[in-house]
C-alpha cells in the first residue's frame, strides 16, 4: 500500500495595517478558493481561503483585520490578539505573513515590533516596492531581514511579484528550515517602540517618514481634501458611481426577471392548472427571482468600492464628509452606505462593513432604509400621478419631495438615535490616508464574487421562505367561481374574467381578510380595507403594492404602461362608494411609503448584518410608528383644511 508523504498543512494569519494590500495578497494566495464568514462570536467578517502550490504544499489562510497595533481597544485587535495567542473559540495560527507597506515603512514596522515580541513565527512581505522605487526610496530587504531575524520578501501583491517566494519563506517555516533567529525590539512601550521602527528603517537604508515627501500625493491631496473642491469631487464620484449602478446593473436585472418570468411560464404551460404550478410559478420561481434580482446591483457595488477603495479615494471622501455627517451623530463613513441605499438597502446596509465603530455601523444600518431606493420608484410615480392628475409640474415637485423627506427622516432619526438608545458621539476619524495606486481589477471581481455568494446563502434562504408564505396567505382558502367572473368567461373575455376571479380570491384570502381584521388600524390614516391590503403585501416588496392594487382594480396590467388601469385606480371605490384614492389619501399614503419599513428582504439583511434579531425589530417598530404618525398628521391636517 503506497504511503502519502504529504507535508502537514498549516494555517497563516495575514496581518498588517490598513491599506497595505492584506486582501490583495490574499487573493493572489487563494485565488477563488476562499469563503466569507463570520469570527467565532462575533459580527466580524473573515476571509478564509487555501494556498496550494504544485508539489504538494498548501496552508490555510486567515485574512485578519487591519490594525495599527495590539495596544488599541477594539473588537477587530481583540480577534487578532486571540487568534494570535489561540484564545476563546479562535484556532491559533502556526505562522504570520506581515504585510508592510514599503512606502510608510517606519509605521508598519511599529506593529511589527510588537508581533516580533508574541513570539509567533513570521515572514514579512515587504508591498508595494514599486512605488517605493518610483519615489525614490529604497529599502535593502536583506539587511531588514538581518535586523529583524525574519525573513523579507519583497513584492507587489497587485502584480503577482513575490509570491513564489514568499510561499517558499512560508514553507520553510512550515518544516522548521528557517536560518535566522527572531531579534524582537528591546522595548515594548508605544513611543518606544517608535524610535525602535525608526532605528530599523535606517540600518535598511530608508528615512523614517519617506512617504511624506511625495509631490504628487501632497498636490492630490490639497484639492481632494478641500472643503470645496473635495466636496464637488466626491458629488461627482458617488454620483458616477449612483449612475453607475443604476444604468449598467438594469440589463443583468433585466435578463434575471426575463429568465424567471419565462421559467413561471413554463410552469403554468405545462403544468395543471392547480395549487403546485401555482407555488411553483409564484411562490419558489418568483420568491428566487426577488432575491437573485438584487444580485447584480450587490456585486457591482462591491466591485466599484474595491476599485474607489484600492485608489485610496475613499479614505479622503470620508474625510470631507465626516463634519457634515457627525452633526447628526454619524461618522463620515456612512456616506457610501447612504448613498447606495438610494439604488437599494440591501447593498446599503452590507457596505456598512466599511464602518470600523459597531455603535455607528448599527445607527448606520437603523436609518439607511428611510433612503429612497428604486423599488419606491413605481410606488411615487402612482401615486404622484393620482394626486396630481393634469398637473405634472406639482407631481414633479411631490416625486423630488419623497426623496428630501426620506433623506431628513434618515438623518434626523441618526440625531434621535445618538440621544437615547445609542448613546455616544461618532468615533473620530483618526486614519492614515493610504497613497494613491492602481487598483486591482482582480481583488475586486473576488470582493464582488465573495459579497454576492455571502448574500445568496445568507439572506436569500430567509427571502425565499418568506416569499413562499406570504404566497400562501394570498393564495388560500380558495374562493368559488365569482357570478361575474363567469358570465365573462362565457363572453370570451377570459383576461377580465381572471382579473375579477383574482379580485374575488385576494379579498376572500387569509391576507385579504387579515386586511379587513388590520383596517381600523390605518383608517385614522384614511386607507379602506384594500388599501389596508396593498399595504400588507407590500411588506414583501415595496413595488408589490402597485400590482397588488392592479389586481384589486380589476385588471392584472402595468400602470405605469396603460392609462386605462390608472384611471380604473383612480376611480375605485369603497364599500360606502366614495373613492379609495382620495387626494389626502393619496397624501398620506405617499407619505407613508416614503418612511415606512416595507421591505422583508431588508430586515433579514439587518438581522444578518447586526447580527441580533433585536435590532431588525427596532428598525421594522420605529419606521413603522414614524410613517404611521406622519401619514397620520398629514391626512388629519388635509382634511382639517378642507382638502378631501
Amino acid at each position: 500500500m503506497a504511503v502519502s508523504h504529504a507535508r502537514r498543512v498549516s494555517r497563516v494569519a495575514l496581518i498588517g495595517n490598513p491599506n497595505t494590500g492584506k486582501t490583495t495578497m490574499f487573493n493572489r494566495l487563494c485565488g477563488v478558493r476562499a469563503k466569507t464568514s463570520n469570527f467565532p462570536g462575533t459580527t466580524t467578517t473573515m476571509r478564509v481561503g487555501q494556498h496550494l502550490r504544485g508539489d504538494g504544499f498548501g496552508w490555510d489562510v486567515v485574512d485578519l483585520p487591519g490594525l495599527y497595533g495590539l495596544g488599541f481597544d477594539g473588537p477587530e485587535v481583540r480577534i487578532v490578539r486571540e487568534i494570535l495567542h489561540g484564545d476563546g473559540a479562535h484556532d491559533s495560527t502556526d505562522a504570520l505573513i506581515v504585510i508592510v507597506d514599503a512606502t510608510n515603512l517606519s509605521r508598519n514596522l511599529i506593529l511589527v515590533g510588537e508581533l516580533l515580541l508574541s513570539g509567533k513565527p513570521m515572514v514579512i512581505a515587504l508591498n508595494m516596492t514599486d512605488l517605493a522605487a518610483r519615489r525614490g526610496v529604497t529599502i535593502d530587504a536583506d539587511a531588514l531581514a538581518d535586523r529583524l531575524g525574519v525573513d523579507v520578501i519583497p513584492v507587489v501583491a497587485s502584480k503577482g511579484i513575490g509570491v513564489p517566494a514568499l510561499s517558499d519563506a512560508v514553507e520553510r517555516i512550515a518544516n522548521a528550515q528557517q536560518t535566522r533567529t527572531p531579534k524582537p525590539p528591546p522595548v515594548s512601550q508605544a513611543e518606544d517602540l517608535g524610535n525602535w521602527a525608526d532605528e530599523v528603517l535606517t540600518s535598511a537604508g530608508g528615512r523614517p517618514n519617506d512617504n511624506s515627501s511625495d509631490p504628487f500625493t501632497e498636490r492630490l491631496d490639497r484639492f481632494l481634501t478641500h472643503p470645496i473642491f473635495g466636496t464637488l469631487v466626491f458629488l461627482l464620484v458617488m454620483g458616477g458611481l449612483f449612475w453607475t449602478l443604476f444604468a449598467l446593473a438594469n440589463y443583468p436585472m433585466d435578463f434575471i426577471e426575463a429568465t424567471f418570468a419565462y421559467l413561471g411560464k413554463l410552469a403554468t404551460t405545462y403544468l395543471p392548472r392547480g395549487p403546485i404550478a401555482d407555488l411553483l410559478a409564484n411562490g419558489i420561481i418568483g420568491g428566487i427571482a426577488g432575491t437573485v434580482v438584487f444580485l447584480p446591483q450587490i456585486c457591482l457595488l462591491f466591485f466599484l468600492i474595491s476599485l474607489l477603495e484600492d485608489t485610496g479615494y475613499l479614505a479622503r471622501a470620508a474625510f470631507v464628509n465626516d463634519r457634515f455627517f457627525r452633526r447628526f451623530g454619524l461618522p463620515g463613513h456612512a456616506f457610501v452606505p447612504m448613498l447606495t441605499a438610494h439604488a437599494c438597502a440591501l447593498p446599503g446596509i452590507m457596505s456598512t462593513r466599511l464602518i470600523p465603530s459597531r455603535r455607528d455601523r448599527i445607527v448606520t444600518i437603523l436609518v439607511a432604509p428611510f433612503i429612497s431606493c428604486s423599488a419606491r420608484l413605481p410606488v411615487y410615480v402612482l401615486l404622484t400621478g393620482l394626486l396630481f392628475a393634469s398637473r405634472p409640474a406639482l407631481a414633479g415637485v411631490a416625486f423630488a419631495s419623497c426623496y428630501l423627506l426620506g433623506a431628513a427622516a434618515a438623518f434626523g432619526s441618526a440625531w434621535l438615535f445618538g440621544r437615547t438608545v445609542f448613546r455616544g458621539t461618532p468615533r473620530q476619524m483618526v486614519l492614515e490616508l493610504p497613497t494613491y495606486k492602481r487598483p486591482s481589477i482582480r481583488t475586486a471581481l473576488l470582493t464582488a464574487k465573495d459579497q454576492g455568494l455571502a448574500f445568496i446563502q445568507t439572506a436569500g434562504t430567509v427571502i425565499v421562505a418568506i416569499c413562499i408564505v406570504m404566497w400562501w396567505l394570498s393564495a388560500y382558502p380558495r374562493s368559488a367561481p365569482a357570478p361575474q367572473a363567469e358570465v365573462l368567461r362565457a363572453q370570451g373575455q377570459v383576461a377580465q374574467a381572471d382579473a375579477v376571479q383574482a379580485q374575488v380570491q385576494q379579498s376572500n384570502s387569509v391576507i385579504g381578510r387579515v386586511g379587513r381584521v388590520v383596517e381600523p388600524v390605518f383608517r385614522p390614516l384614511g386607507y379602506d380595507w384594500q388599501l389596508s391590503v396593498g399595504l400588507m403585501t407590500s411588506f414583501l416588496a415595496r413595488e408589490v403594492f402597485v400590482s397588488t392594487m392592479t389586481v384589486l382594480a380589476g385588471d392584472q396590467g402595468d400602470p405605469s404602461a396603460d392609462p386605462g388601469v390608472r384611471q380604473r385606480i383612480r376611480t375605485m371605490t369603497r364599500d360606502d362608494g366614495t373613492l379609495v384614492f382620495s387626494r389626502a389619501t393619496c397624501a398620506s399614503a405617499l407619505v407613508f411609503f416614503v418612511l415606512a419599513m416595507q421591505c422583508l428582504p431588508t430586515l433579514a439583511v439587518t438581522r444578518r448584518e447586526t447580527g441580533a434579531l433585536k435590532y431588525a425589530v427596532l428598525q421594522l417598530t420605529y419606521m413603522s410608528s414614524v410613517a404611521w404618525i406622519a401619514a397620520f398628521l398629514v391626512f388629519q391636517g388635509l382634511r382639517l383644511a378642507g382638502v378631501s
